[in-house]
């Protein structure tokens, strides 16, 4: 009888999984709560970002942090009320805002994200979902040469990992594509990149082609494991039990209650992260572009130009602030001042980032649960070689990357369960 695999999750990474499990020969069941694409990987800036190896805790960060977020003009909000819950993962995370960690960060991070572009079209090989996936440039926009420079340290270690980008400077960038307004004078043009042309319905092709594969997708709520001897024997649920012989965790940042049911308390925070869609839009941009001075990035997509990447740290509770939202509206004007557009839908989301900025891969003290999760912005890039990487190590294939920074272990603070 083939093994039998339970993948908790219905985004880019557990989709991504349970597709590589049945090539593999596995008899495989996807759970979620909702339907496929409909959690964090709906909203993001569906790029595949093969040179975002970089984490935000860059040295410096400790002291600039403050200023930043008392900075009404940068995208990074607190809600006040929530900081005595969010302080002790704080702690932790700006712990690695050096230079040692950094560059241990980043060396960790490419292999997962580099070849991205490659990963999604070999996840996506003879699929239906094929047709999501654009190639492009990837473009960083800076307002001048000296905002550029002032990043040096972040793409010398992009340079590093092989990732060198074409400048594209005054008049030539409204040539090279005349959405940027004034505001922008230099382009950093990367090319073999891509992006998704529509991430929910993206990942929602994708488990329609695992179904058709032959795997089963269930919508349930997971509520603990059955442990046997230390291995897991099911997956108990609001629809029942399911027998397994494997588990895959990919459930993002509501990960962390299922996995201290298995002993491991792990420093995991919600990244709340916005997006607008700007329906029937003229006026933007051809390509994926990163806006430095803002921090977003704005993609073209098939409903529309979405502008993503504010981030905010509240919780999972709480409800849209509406600060974020207005800088995301005025940071797209300044940059596009041409886009004019019929509507606009804005989203809230939850990105799950662990302390220390790597995702988690790896079996859980050799219960039979793997972990996929904790890709903090990197979700979407970084889905389909997390799927590949977790689907060999589930069906005891050999896997050619070691794979000692992601261990679930390295979380080793024991809960009782």
């Amino acid at each position: 009888m083939p093994m039998k695999a339970v993948v908790i999750g219905g985004g880019i990474v557990g989709v991504s999984t349970a597709i590589w499990l049945r090539r593999m020969g596995l008899d495989v069941t996807l759970i979620d709560r909702d339907k496929p694409g409909q959690g964090t990987s709906f909203g993001n800036a569906g790029v595949l970002a093969a040179c975002s190896n970089v984490p935000v805790t860059t040295p410096g960060l400790i002291l600039k942090g403050l200023k930043l977020l008392l900075d009404p003009d940068f995208p990074l909000f607190l809600r006040w009320g929530y900081l005595p819950k969010l302080l002790p993962w704080l702690t932790k995370y700006l712990g690695h805002a050096n230079d040692a960690d950094t560059r241990r960060i980043a060396t960790a991070l490419n292999p997962i994200v580099g070849d991205t572009v490659e990963q999604h079209l070999s996840l996506t090989d003879g699929l239906g979902a094929r047709t999501f996936v654009q190639q492009s440039d990837y473009n960083f926009a800076y307002r001048d040469r000296a905002a550029f420079d002032a990043d040096a340290y972040v793409w010398d270690l992009r340079k590093a990992s092989g990732f060198e980008p074409r400048l594209i400077e005054g008049e030539e960038v409204q040539d090279y594509d005349p959405a940027f307004g004034p505001a922008v004078t230099l382009l950093a043009s990367m090319k073999d990149h891509g992006f998704v042309l529509d991430p929910g319905g993206y990942v929602a092709a994708l488990a329609k082609d695992f179904a058709a594969l032959g795997g089963v997708v269930v919508e349930a709520e997971v509520k603990d494991f059955d442990i046997e001897d230390g291995t897991v024997t099911k997956v108990l649920t609001s629809e029942g039990p399911f027998d397994c012989d494997r588990v895959v965790l990919a459930t993002g940042v509501w990960s962390a209650p299922l996995m201290k049911k298995l002993g491991l308390n792990i420093p995991l925070e919600t990244e709340r992260g916005y997006h607008i869609v700007f329906e029937d839009p003229e006026g933007g941009p051809k390509a994926p572009a990163m806006v430095a001075s803002g921090k977003f990035v704005a993609t073209p997509m098939s409903a529309g130009l979405r502008c993503a990447g504010i981030v905010e740290f509240g919780g999972l509770e709480a409800g849209p602030s509406k600060a974020p939202l207005e800088l995301l509206r005025r940071k797209v004007k300044e940059t596009f001042p041409n886009l004019k557009f019929s509507r606009e839908e804005p989203w809230l989301g939850h990105r799950p980032a662990p302390s220390d900025s790597l995702p988690l891969i790896g079996e859980v003290n050799g219960s039979g649960v793997f972990t996929a999760f904790g890709h903090h912005h990197i979700g979407l890039t970084g889905g389909p070689k997390t799927g590949r990487l977790v689907a060999g190590l589930v069906a005891n294939q050999p896997v050619n990357l070691d794979l000692t920074p992601y261990a679930p272990g390295r979380f080793s603070h024991q809960v009782p369960r």
